[in-house]
């Protein structure tokens, strides 16, 4: 594919985003992206799954146009974010982590105002505000200010407002952070609609995994600024072979950790983290019933500590540890493989 250009059937398409914040004083530069690239195909629901402090809001700063990138390109519904920006942000909504209504407007009043501001005519403005309201289950609520509304028909307003001038890609950054279950159960819902009834591409940062599980129909997992694996979560997680095995330790001791499951046979990827009086031992095994009587002995008989024993077949957070090398949990530190 030329550079610079996008596939009919690719929404956006990033290659080798690298973002330095350049230092000041004492503090040094930082490298927040480091090579970045993937494809994402219209329609779809795409996912930048990683930790906090990962690369996700950057990337979706860049593709957005709010932040330039210090190196490399992407184009965004067939318009490149450098040399054609205006163009991006029309063919794109935008919900970032924070609430983007005012709250002493209506629901009405904000997203009419939005409308507008996007250049849609009085009329048909109040018409899109009143269709949106419908569709996200606001209607009643239309007159009400927005500093009576919850926390998620706040978040379910700014996706709206969002999708008043009819964009062609929705970015949603971290959109149910804060949120209870009911309303995350409803935003959920909202995402996939969007998705499959209006045929929009909708890219998501998260650092849910069962979020990334549900909604994505494909992943981009990031860590350190960096693009480590894509791939449909199922794909993710079969390449991952036989079962995983947890166990939570009580002021583990790694090495010793390591050392008592040392010789345990069929027991592979072993990692083993400790946070304060925490930790816990992750590995894969072929065969789980085997495997946690073997493991419990080991650690009963070297005096180790430890909580919960589980095994289940792969998830996101065995992908993740199983290309980053450490837990989803812990991506400030370095997992020890044994």
């Amino acid at each position: 594919m030329p550079e610079n250009t996008l596939r009919d059937d690719h929404a956006i398409v990033a290659r080798d985003l690298v973002k330095v914040y350049p230092g000041r004083g004492r503090k040094p530069a930082v490298r927040a992206l480091d090579g970045v690239g993937f494809s994402v195909p219209a329609g779809r629901v795409f996912g930048l799954l990683g930790p906090n402090g990962a690369g996700k809001s950057t990337t979706t700063k860049i593709l957005t146009t709010l932040s330039r990138p210090t190196s490399g390109t992407a184009v965004v519904a067939g318009h490149d974010v450098a040399a054609d920006p205006g163009s991006v942000r029309a063919s794109i909504g935008y919900v970032s982590q924070g609430t983007s209504t005012d709250p002493l407007l209506t629901a009405r009043e904000n997203l009419e105002i939005a409308a507008r501001l996007r250049g849609v005519a009085a009329g048909e403005a109040r018409s899109r505000a009143m269709r949106l309201l419908g569709e996200f289950g606001l209607a009643e609520a239309s007159a009400r200010p927005v500093s009576r509304f919850s926390g998620g028909m706040r978040r379910r307003l700014d996706v709206a407002a969002a999708l008043v001038h009819r964009p062609r890609v929705l970015f949603l950054d971290e959109p149910t952070t804060g949120l209870d279950p009911e309303a995350r159960a409803a935003m959920w819902a909202e995402i996939r609609r969007l998705s499959g009834e209006e045929a929009l591409t909708v890219v998501l940062t998260t650092h849910y995994m069962e979020e990334a599980d549900r909604l994505a129909d494909e992943l981009l997992l990031v860590n350190r600024g960096r693009a480590v694996v894509q791939g449909t979560p199922a794909e993710l997680k079969a390449r991952l072979h036989g079962d995983s095995l947890r166990v939570s330790l009580v002021e583990p001791d790694p090495a010793a950790v390591r050392a008592a499951v040392a010789g345990i046979a069929g027991l592979r990827d072993v990692v083993v983290e400790a946070s304060g009086v925490d930790g816990v031992l992750a590995a894969r095994t072929d065969d789980a019933s085997a495997a946690v009587g073997a493991v419990i002995a080991a650690l009963d008989a070297a005096g180790v500590r430890y909580g919960q024993v589980a095994a289940s077949h792969p998830t996101l957070d065995d992908v993740y540890l199983h290309f980053v090398g450490h837990t989803f949990g812990d991506a400030s530190t370095t997992g020890a493989a044994a």
